[in-house]
């Protein structure tokens, strides 16, 4: 299947490139984080119907909005390198969305604790996307995939900012009412 996928890159990536073990590692991490991104779209509304606070929902429903972008983005990508969109499972995040289910079935019910856990479990996948896209956008920078690049780029900037609103929701009430409770 890698010498498939090698022919149909070598039309939009040098073959030289297309070879590299450089590339390879590219792209194999391009089908990792599509797979967590396909995932979150299937488990942020659980995420979202666990919540108490409408701000932290509102949050949720607004990132689900844009990890839908972020997969139409990564389907891009792979047309750029003149690949078809190839899903490879991400243990890192199916990892992190068990970990975000027990947090949730350890906690009560309309708590603001249950909260404080799903938006640790939140902020833990957003720091595993930040530090993927940050590495596989300088990585496409390197090869010259611009147009690659300029779309991780810009799935990068989303992700840091739902981590800031996150924060911002977490220090604003939900952290101290989680405390009182």
């Amino acid at each position: 299947m890698e010498k498939e996928q090698t022919k149909k890159a070598k039309g939009k990536v040098s073959e030289k490139m297309a070879n590299s073990k450089f590339h390879s590692l590219f792209v194999d991490n391009l089908k990792d984080i599509y797979w967590a991104e396909k995932h979150l779209v299937k488990e942020l509304p659980k995420m979202s119907a666990s919540a108490t606070s409408n701000v932290l929902k509102e949050c949720i429903d607004d990132h689900l909005e844009e990890t839908k972008e972020h997969v139409s983005r990564l389907e891009k990508a792979f047309e750029h390198l003149g690949l078809e969109p190839e899903a490879k499972k991400c243990e890192a995040m199916a990892g992190l969305v068990k970990e975000a289910h027990e947090l949730i079935d350890e906690t009560q019910d309309d708590s603001m604790v249950r909260d404080c856990g799903i938006i640790l479990a939140a902020q833990k996948v957003e720091h595993y996307e930040i530090a993927t896209y940050g590495s596989l956008a300088a990585w496409a920078q390197k090869m010259k995939h611009n147009n690659v690049a300029k779309l991780l780029l810009s799935t990068l900037e989303e992700e840091k900012n739902v981590d800031e609103k996150l924060t911002e929701i977490a220090d604003d009430d939900v952290n101290e009412q989680g405390a009182e409770e």
